[in-house]
């Protein structure tokens, strides 16, 4: 069903939120989605039902808790629906998505300024500065953290001034969980730890790696060499765009439909068993294009 309780034949599309947001850092795509006639799902990490204001003051779901049990609590839920769902992550939202695409799930798979899956060892200066805060103190392992409004600025919002910046940062930004972060840097070197994929799964659905040429907290370096290992180990498809300029705050940044349509756009014409790739684009303005000063795609 649709927001209005209409029936919708177009796919369902469930959309998978990072570390330090909730659901409501995909306002704008759930409205624009649902306008087009999805079926839209964003469901929070289990634990984090309530709003932002609630989650700051009790953050205490988020201690301790695990990738894996994140990763079971989606596919509880897609389990449930009647087809495959086309599936958007962001952020370690994006290794979300990997890890299900890997189980076996979805029609298609777009990940958006990923984590990086197990074994890829890439750690930019960028990352290590924007995630000090936890990773320079081992003692917070358990607990969780808030970024400050200025570290936030620089991992998220490098786009906007400091005042903008605090104004996004009041609106969505939450305590993250300490362990995920810290499992998702453990796990560089051990293709075994928690956020381990098949990188040769043939059968899994198609994935779209999209990245922000802006983006300090996941640069396009970790984003490459993730797809890669797609590409070395598997022919099924792969498929990689760089958009110039975009940060990690690019599903809200100024700009953001270009990055949602383009998405959506690429789900349609490579999910298994979905609608047409004309009929998507009917549901948006006409002669809509995406221009890029770098080339846009790398196909396996």
């Amino acid at each position: 069903m649709t927001a209005d309780g209409r029936s919708s034949s177009k796919p369902t599309i469930v959309l998978i939120h990072g570390l330090w947001l909730t659901p409501r850092s995909w306002e704008g795509w759930i409205d624009r989605y649902q306008k087009a006639g999805y079926n839209v799902l964003a469901p929070s990490w289990p634990g984090l039902e309530g709003e932002v204001e609630a989650i700051r003051k009790n953050p205490s779901p988020l201690k301790g808790l695990k990738l894996k049990t994140v990763v079971d609590h989606y596919e509880r839920i897609i389990r449930k629906l009647e087809s495959p769902p086309i599936l958007i992550g962001h952020s370690f939202g994006g290794l979300i998505v990997q890890m299900l695409v890997d189980r076996g799930l979805g029609a298609a798979g777009v990940v958006i300024d990923s984590a990086q899956s197990a074994g890829v060892p890439v750690l930019p200066l960028s990352t290590i500065w924007a995630t000090i805060t936890v990773l320079g103190n081992p003692f917070t392992f358990n607990g969780t953290t808030s970024l400050s409004p200025i570290k936030f600025n620089y991992a998220f919002t490098n786009e906007l001034n400091a005042v903008e910046s605090k104004k996004v940062y009041d609106r969505y930004q939450i305590p993250g969980s300490n362990r995920i972060l810290w499992g998702g840097a453990l796990s560089l070197l051990n293709p075994k730890a928690s956020s381990k994929v098949n990188y040769a799964n043939n059968n899994r659905a198609p994935l779209l790696f999209i990245a922000g040429g802006n983006d300090h907290l996941v640069p396009p370096a970790i984003n490459k060499a993730n797809m890669r290992k797609y590409l070395k180990n598997s022919p099924a498809i792969t498929d990689y765009r760089e958009f110039p300029n975009r940060t990690h705050h690019t599903v809200g940044q100024k700009g953001w439909e270009e990055v949602a349509d383009f998405a959506l756009n690429w789900a349609n014409e490579n999910a298994r068993g979905q609608v047409s790739l004309a009929d998507v684009k009917a549901a948006f303005a006409p002669n809509t294009t995406y221009t890029s000063s770098t080339s846009p795609e790398l196909r396996a």
